[in-house]
């Protein structure tokens, strides 16, 4: 097994959850494992513990609570009481407790909130850190699709995330990466606290990877393939220190970790955000 890496956490979202994967992962120095109580037809959890329960030990692991159960398919609460719940239930089913508990895309609740959306917010976090001193989970913290409805909440009713997953990457619009940054700000954290989601905004075969090259992020060190180049793109759109990716095989895996030794152009970074800022006027987020 080579070195842990922490850079990179294997995300489970449209994985099928095989041991190979995990076993995979493990060989590559990749230690941290990533999934959600709403993935896998909200099996996810029962799942690991079935199939790799024994590997389960040797990653750190983070869960997300949010979304649960309900007629229509799944549905998203805030409720303080059915967060805590959720808590519980995944240390159980996971047969462990999680090392990180994710508050799961809160904004989906939030524009329903109106003015209540700090009260809403501050007690939906403080369930978790609740959660937390109870020794349910090691540590807390907010995963966002689109973070700017939090922007303008964070303040002092509202507990401090200890981390935050946002996406990140060349396919992230100007607004969310500025959402994030702000909120980076507002809660005064490292970049090693902030995590980026979705690299490739779904899947690196789509058609947009062959019609841009990544590699000119690089500078004159081009030797990294497109995806690689895009992979360690994302940690500098916003900058995070960690980036959960999803995958079925061990092997692009490996090729995203490979991708860990490219150096990223700071400057080139900052003149794709300007370009980016100058035509957010028509750009969607």
């Amino acid at each position: 097994m080579r070195g842990a890496d922490p850079r990179v956490v294997l995300g489970l979202h449209r994985s099928r959850h095989e041991r190979r994967l995990l076993t995979g992962a493990l060989d590559l120095g990749v230690t941290a494992l990533d999934t959600s109580t709403n993935y896998l037809g909200f099996r996810s959890h029962q799942v690991l513990a079935q199939t790799a329960g024994d590997l389960l030990p040797k990653f750190t692991v983070s869960t997300k609570v949010g979304y649960f159960p309900g007629p229509g398919g799944a549905e998203h609460s805030l409720d303080p009481v059915r967060l805590h719940a959720a808590v519980e239930q995944a240390a159980g089913d996971l047969g462990q407790e999680p090392d990180l508990v994710f508050l799961h895309n809160p904004e989906h609740s939030l524009r329903e909130a109106g003015l209540h959306g700090q009260e809403v917010l501050a007690e939906a976090c403080a369930a978790l850190d609740d959660a937390t001193s109870k020794g349910l989970c090691a540590a807390w913290g907010i995963a966002s699709w689109d973070p700017s409805p939090l922007v303008g909440l964070i303040g002092p009713a509202v507990p401090r995330s200890a981390t935050l997953m946002v996406r990140a990457g060349l396919l992230v619009g100007v607004r969310t990466l500025d959402a994030a940054d702000t909120l980076i700000k507002a809660w005064d954290l490292d970049p090693s606290e902030v995590w980026g989601m979705s690299p490739f905004g779904g899947s690196t075969s789509d058609s947009v990877w062959a019609k841009i090259d990544p590699r000119v992020f690089l500078g004159d060190c081009r030797q990294l393939s497109r995806v690689q180049a895009a992979f360690i793109a994302a940690y500098h759109l916003p900058r995070v220190d960690t980036v959960a990716v999803s995958t079925e095989e061990p092997a692009h895996l490996g090729e995203l970790v490979g991708a860990l030794v490219g150096e990223v152009e700071e400057r080139t970074v900052q003149e794709y955000r300007s370009l980016l800022r100058d035509r957010s006027h028509d750009q969607p987020a």
